[in-house]
This record gives C-alpha cells, sequence and structure tokens, in this order.
C-alpha cells in the first residue's frame, strides 16, 4: 500500500508538465508562524531513490533556519536491538497460528496469487501478522526498483542534522507506531495486506507519479487519489492518519510558543486535507502557508 510510504515512520500522482510552471511550483512545505518563532511542516517520502535527490532548495532553506528538528521518531536515538525484538513481539503470530490461518483459506490463495505474480515468496512470511507481511511486502517490491531508506527525508536530514549538532526529536516511540498497526482489526489488517499486493504489480508507475507529485507539492492531487484511498478504510485512517495528526498538532501547538525555530518532518498524507497538520493548526488561529520552490 504505497500510502504507507507517505504516513508511517515507515509512510504520495500528477502530469509531469506541472513542474515546467516558470514561475515555480508548490513544495510539500508549509511554514507555520507564532508570536515568536517559525515552525515549517515538511512532509516526508520515508524511501527515496538516489536520482531524486537534490531536493527542492526551499526545504534546505527551511532546515537552515531551524534550530531543532522534530520527526515521527527520534531519529539519532534508535536502538536497532530493540527496534527488532518490538518487531518480534507485535509482528509475529503465536507458534500455534498462521498467516494462511488468519487470512483464511480463500484470501490466503488470493494472496497467493498476487504475491508470486510479483515474485515475492509469501511462504516467508508464513509466521507473521497480515499487517507486518504488508510492510514486508511493500518494502520488497519497493528495494526493488531502487528505493531506499538511506535516501529518504528523514535519514538525508538526520544526516544533516548530526553534521551540523542540530537536536533531533520523535513524536514516538518505535513500539507506538507499531501498535498503531497491530492494533488494527483483523479485518482491517487483511484489507491492507490484499490493498498493498494489489498495488505491487504498477508499483514503478505509482512511484514515478507519486514522487512528482511530492515534488510539486500537488496537494489536490495528493488528495483526490491517496487521502481518498485511505479514507476508503475508516479504520485505518482513523488510526494510521487521523488520530495521529490530533495529537502531534497539540505538541507542535507547543512549539509554536516557544523562541526557537523548528523543522516537523512527517509522512505526506498527514499534511494534506481537512484532517491534515496545516489545517488543523488553522483551526486553532494560526497562520499556515504552502511554501514554493522558485
Amino acid at each position: 500500500m504505497t500510502r504507507n510510504i507517505l504516513c508511517r515512520g515507515w509512510l504520495l500522482l500528477l502530469p509531469l508538465a506541472a513542474a515546467a510552471d516558470p514561475g515555480g511550483h508548490p513544495v510539500t512545505l508549509w511554514m507555520a508562524e507564532g508570536a515568536s518563532n517559525t515552525v515549517y511542516l515538511l512532509g516526508s517520502v520515508h524511501l527515496l531513490r538516489k536520482e531524486d535527490h537534490p531536493l527542492p532548495s526551499v526545504i534546505d532553506a527551511a532546515y537552515d533556519d531551524a534550530e531543532t528538528l522534530f520527526m515521527e521518531l527520534d531519529m539519532d536515538d534508535l536502538d536497532p536491538l530493540a527496534t527488532q525484538a518490538t518487531i518480534n513481539r507485535l509482528g509475529m503470530l503465536d507458534e500455534d497460528q498462521s498467516l494462511r490461518d488468519v487470512m483464511g483459506e480463500d484470501l490466503y490463495a488470493d494472496a497467493l496469487l498476487a504475491a508470486d505474480a510479483l515474485d515475492i515468496p509469501l511462504n516467508m512470511l508464513a509466521q507473521t501478522e497480515p499487517w507486518y507481511a504488508a510492510i514486508t511486502v511493500e518494502q520488497l517490491a519497493l528495494t526493488r526498483i531502487g528505493f531506499n531508506p538511506l535516501y529518504g527525508i528523514e535519514m538525508h536530514m538526520m544526516t544533516k542534522a548530526l553534521q551540523d549538532g542540530k537536536a533531533i526529536q520523535g513524536f514516538e516511540s518505535v513500539e507506538q507506531q507499531l501498535e498503531f498497526l497491530d492494533g488494527l482489526s483483523l479485518e482491517a489488517q487483511r484489507d491492507l495486506l490484499m490493498q498493498t499486493l494489489a498495488e505491487g504489480a504498477n508499483i514503478q508507475d505509482i512511484m514515478d507519479r507519486l514522487i512528482e507529485a511530492w515534488r510539486v507539492g500537488d496537494i489536490g492531487y495528493m488528495e483526490d487519489n491517496l487521502l481518498a484511498e485511505i479514507a476508503n478504510y475508516p479504520e485505518l485512517y482513523e488510526a494510521i492518519v487521523a488520530d495521529r495528526n490530533r495529537d502531534w498538532t497539540n505538541t507542535i501547538d507547543k512549539l509554536l510558543t516557544d523562541d526557537e525555530d523548528y523543522l516537523v518532518i512527517v509522512g505526506a498524507l498527514h499534511l494534506i486535507g481537512e484532517d491534515g497538520v496545516p489545517q488543523l493548526l488553522e483551526s486553532r488561529g494560526y497562520s499556515v502557508n504552502q511554501l514554493r520552490e522558485k
């Protein structure tokens, strides 16, 4: 489910001609103004390709202006061993269960056919919960066409921040993020896996258009396609998008009372639509403007 690349700490489709505007174009980046500081809101793509760099210069300018970075996760303090232990605890089924069992015979047969068409061995995920299988399938499909978290926005910005001595903070822990997915009903997890497999057949075209939409800040397109798609799954939308947006807005509200400037980096789907963070901040009286690349 490629929308995951825009909305998780794990997660963006438009005609290429839009980038040819000689007057510049919008970027998936907003500026919220506090009484004595600025908070920039950057919509992230968690995995990118080497050729997707350099990023628009207005993003670098926002980074330069900010003293502190705020991400979904505190990226520079992640413990790989603890993270893997959490994944194993939440993402693996009990020994007496299998993915086939929790999917049901008919749906599992459909999943197996779709995975075979993508040359993804679903049997290697036999002991995983459906949400974890969906994440793994998506990552395999993206890796095959050159996408890598090392080129993603978070890793790129974390590397710069470490070099420049800028602080990095996080909204959530790894355990919290995985619990959002693990807490989904079985039906919602099944939907997530089947949709991810269905998108795999056209992953190259989807991602090419996705990255272009993100780069030129085509918010209308993202709302009409990706946001509308995830909204078809209300449980998933509330747990992964809307509830987290409200929590993050409460934190950003406090940041806007500070004297320091911040660069907030979260999946792009969290910044669009009526439940997006920019809209929620505007509803609280803040001035929020989408920035442009000249």
